[in-house]
């Protein structure tokens, strides 16, 4: 992983600030669907991490069962 890469704490970390805007006092409606669309992007990456971390536990798992 290159260190432009996030982590997938990070990932999360960001995730949650972003959702965290909704509840604020900074939220502005007109700037709600553009911010939605940037957690919702970052909620699928997020999701895609975890299910390589699946796959790659899954085979890990087969292996000591061999």
């Amino acid at each position: 992983m290159s260190k432009a890469e996030k982590s997938l704490n990070e990932k999360i970390a960001e995730l949650d600030k972003k959702v965290e805007w909704f509840y604020s006092d900074d939220f502005k409606l007109e700037d709600a669907v553009e911010n939605y669309k940037n957690a919702a992007e970052l909620a699928k990456e997020i999701e895609g991490d975890l299910t390589k971390l699946k796959n790659e536990i899954e085979v890990l798992a087969e292996d000591f069962t061999k």
